[in-house]
């Protein structure tokens, strides 16, 4: 059978909402999950041909046909409602790994009800409100955090870069948030200045922090800052 590229109105009709996998066919690896309806399946392989646009997933359908073979489509769920297939792709993709994949971001609400640990789970909804006493600057990382780092991977998305003033200065300490919470705290020890490595790049009034993890706000972690943060800016200043 010809490979087959375009859905018939019927097959759509009857498809309703879908999940959807692109595989390699050399690896039989999964290198992409979305969803949707009518031929959305096929649009990376027309984008691909078509577009010149550089990006992981474009980048990796051209390397299969150059090599002679197709991309394998899957059709992992239809029938579904969109909020149904929503849900199926966002948990899909947290099993698999963004890592694995060439997808840009998580599936819908996983930051909220994604894989996570029983103490993860515990903390999502039972966190207890802390009060902050010493002088610290609360620093949101959701688009950078995920769940299972290491302190040391928690530090490098807290540490910069960020826009700041001189007010930085006063703050002792660094609480990394994500989704309202404390996932870590560190000693900043100095903050310097951020050097672009391309005219281009957004770094200029940027700086960032060298510290370590403070084990003396260590009763901090896993607690809710809901009360403190803003809904807008990544940065809060408390007792600064």
């Amino acid at each position: 059978m010809n490979e087959i590229t375009e859905f018939s109105h019927s097959v759509c009709e009857k498809l309703g909402y879908y999940v959807y996998l692109l595989k390699d066919p050399q690896t039989g690896d999964v290198f992409y999950i979305g969803k949707g309806s009518g031929n959305r399946i096929f649009e990376h392989l027309n984008g691909a041909i078509a577009s010149p646009l550089v990006s992981d997933k474009l980048d990796r359908i051209r390397s299969i046909q150059q090599n002679g073979m197709q991309v394998q489509h899957v059709i992992h769920r239809h029938g579904l409602t969109e909020k149904e297939a929503l849900e199926v792709e966002a948990a899909l993709i947290d099993f698999v790994g963004l890592q694995d994949l060439t997808n840009m971001v998580r599936g819908h609400h996983s930051e909220y009800r994604g894989c996570m640990s029983i103490k993860e789970v515990v903390i999502q909804y039972d966190a207890p409100q802390i009060e902050i006493s010493e002088p610290a600057i609360l620093i949101t990382v959701n688009r950078l955090y995920r769940r299972g780092m290491s302190d040391e991977e928690i530090y490098e998305i807290t540490r910069g870069n960020w826009i700041v003033g001189e007010r930085r200065n006063k703050a002792r300490y660094a609480l990394c948030i994500y989704n309202g919470i404390v996932r870590q705290a560190f000693e900043i020890h100095h903050w310097f200045p951020v050097m672009a490595r391309r005219p281009e790049a957004r770094t200029q009034g940027r700086w960032r922090f060298t510290g370590v993890v403070a084990k003396d706000l260590q009763h901090y972690v896993g607690g809710s800052v809901e009360k403190y943060i803003g809904a807008q800016n990544p940065l809060r200043y408390v007792n600064c």
